[in-house]
């Protein structure tokens, strides 16, 4: 039933994993695994586990206390009432596929969660890597009090201490790229043309000045429907704004600048929606249009980016421009602080007037 599998670690050091399979009747039952420095050890672990799980009622034992990481991550997917993002599921799912996720939960320590972030680290970068270990850190930090699940949070935490002075994890860089005006200028040129060409298409000579004008992210502009909007208040209810402690029902009222209203209230109404379109059909087409000029490194959420530096350009106070880009904490917003009040450089933008 046991197989040893050895393999060098990233020191150079060699660890030689036990693995044990039972099966009945042609089906895996259970199995589980542990690694050991020495071979021996692995040998004498796994000799001594086969011995358990033969006895009588050894494996229904066994098989109650040996509740893997993997069942745990599950656990967490499955029973929690909040809607996770899609890039967390995906990362929970694709961490199932490495030996950690095998390992019983009460067996798991700080070193094999190093070993993973460096297996991780292979083929992603850093920030990838620090993200993927945030996101099974949400399943150490309940596993225990929630469901009495033995994983250590504090061996999360101290690999996380670790990795992160060996290098293994980092902070993602904040983006500074903004648009240029010839840039922007290229860009409406190009989706007015295809419009002229196609009046079917995405009307992106429209989406594009009111992400900008709004600072709405992509996903937020697809879901805003017209009964959210206040025209009376100039305010838009932002529905399951992306936030930290989850956006399921996370509605913020957010103020919507004059010239975001502009745009809107040109636009015809043809469905519920403002823009029923899919959030990486607004991308696509606006990643389209940049590589048709050549425009290197801009991306569509660089236009909230913009529109937030506008803002500040044009003398708003952090709580003026909170109340627009929907922060509840200013601490985002602090990396534009440095920025001086220079005007409005958008006051006479002709696709503006163009549009509305």
């Amino acid at each position: 039933m046991a197989t040893i599998i050895s393999r060098k670690r990233g020191d150079g050091s060699t660890a030689h994993m036990a693995q044990i399979v039972v099966k009945r009747k042609g089906r895996i039952v259970h199995r589980e695994n542990r690694t050991f420095d020495r071979r021996q050890a692995a040998y004498a672990w796994a000799e001594d586990r086969e011995k358990e799980l033969k006895a009588p009622g050894g494996l229904e034992r066994v098989r109650n206390k040996c509740i893997t990481l993997s069942d745990a991550i599950d656990k967490y997917l499955a029973t929690s009432e909040r809607q996770y993002s899609r890039t967390k599921i995906r990362a929970l799912e694709a961490l199932k596929a490495y030996p950690i996720a095998s390992s019983p939960c009460n067996e798991i320590c700080s070193h094999d969660i190093l070993e993973l972030a460096t297996e991780l680290g292979k083929t992603r970068q850093p920030q990838t890597v620090l993200n993927y270990l945030s996101c099974l850190s949400s399943v150490f930090s309940i596993a225990r009090p929630a469901w009495g699940y033995e994983l250590d949070e504090r061996a999360m935490s101290d690999a996380l201490k670790v990795a992160k002075r060996m290098g293994l994890v980092c902070l993602s860089h904040e983006r500074t790229r903004r648009p240029t005006m010839d840039e922007l200028d290229q860009i409406q040129t190009y989706f007015v043309d295809l419009y002229k060409r196609s009046p079917k298409s995405v009307p992106m000579h429209i989406v594009v000045p009111f992400a900008l004008f709004s600072t709405r992210r992509q996903s937020e502009i697809t879901r805003i429907t017209w009964a959210d909007l206040d025209d009376k208040d100039n305010s838009v209810l932002v529905r399951d704004m992306k936030d930290p402690g989850g956006k399921r029902g996370n509605d913020v009222l957010c103020e919507i600048p004059d010239e975001a209203m502009r745009i809107v209230n040109a636009f015809p109404k043809t469905d519920e929606r403002i823009f029923p379109y899919k959030p990486f059909t607004l991308s696509y087409h606006f990643h389209t249009a940049c590589e048709f000029y050549g425009i290197k490194d801009l991306k569509f959420h660089d236009l909230r980016h913009e529109g937030i530096t506008r803002l500040f350009e044009m003398g708003r106070t952090l709580p003026q421009v909170a109340a627009v880009s929907g922060h509840k904490s200013w601490h985002s917003l602090k990396r534009y602080t440095h920025i001086r009040k220079c005007g409005d450089k958008y006051e006479h933008w002709k696709w503006l007037d163009a549009i509305t």
